[in-house]
């Protein structure tokens, strides 16, 4: 019935979609639907709630414990792009539906982003702390969360670009593409090779003649 549910939706939007024709896809009856699940609202909530799971999961299983924080990064990324390319449905419901229609669905979606950013930041962390970062080039932990939501929000979209490039990537070449922008801009920071933003231009308060 979730299987049916989550195609549907992705397909027609949650708006559109209906349960008469979920209940068909699905091969039971309307009220059958309606036994299991009480309304609309429920059912999406109940396909939000697991291609969450599903996903989470997914990029836990992919991280290789005890290994190079940059190497749990880069497998963390390979799982995430893999397995948004093989549940498109699901990545739909996540990323475009679940969003777009409001709360209280929104903020199940908001949820699991804050615990993907958790575990970003713990990998940044982690790999500043391999790296020995002394005072000069220690990154604030305000300055590891930012850049976790940042890598974060640019997986989100890369996933959502993917599918409809006029060559689309695979996810290994996606995931090898995030992780050369990310992690030379973190190796860089870990020794202190930091960007600066050049000076404002003075602005001359002379009276023109």
């Amino acid at each position: 019935m979730l299987d049916a549910a989550v195609a549907i939706f992705a397909r027609r939007g949650y708006r559109a979609a209906s349960m008469d024709e979920i209940a068909v896809a699905a091969g039971v009856s309307k009220p059958l639907v309606y036994l299991y699940l009480n309304s609309k609202d429920e059912l999406f909530t109940a396909c939000i709630r697991r291609e969450a799971e599903a996903l989470k999961a997914a990029v836990r299983a992919a991280v290789e414990p005890g290994a190079p924080a940059d190497r749990q990064l880069w497998s963390g990324l390979l799982g995430f792009f893999e397995h948004t390319a093989a549940h498109p449905d699901g990545w739909s419901i996540l990323y475009a539906q679940a969003r777009t229609v409001g709360e209280p669905f929104a903020d199940e979606v908001a949820a699991m982003r804050a615990e993907m950013v958790r575990f970003v930041t713990g990998l940044i962390a982690a790999a500043a702390r391999d790296a020995d970062c002394g005072d000069d080039t220690a990154l604030a932990g305000r300055e590891v969360a930012a850049l976790a939501n940042a890598l974060v929000g640019a997986a989100e979209s890369l996933a959502g670009w993917a599918p409809s490039a006029s060559r689309p990537p695979t996810p290994r070449d996606t995931a090898a593409t995030l992780m050369n922008f990310a992690w030379s801009g973190l190796d860089n920071l870990m020794r202190g090779e930091r960007w600066a933003a050049p000076a404002a231009p003075t602005v001359s308060t002379a009276p023109t003649a």
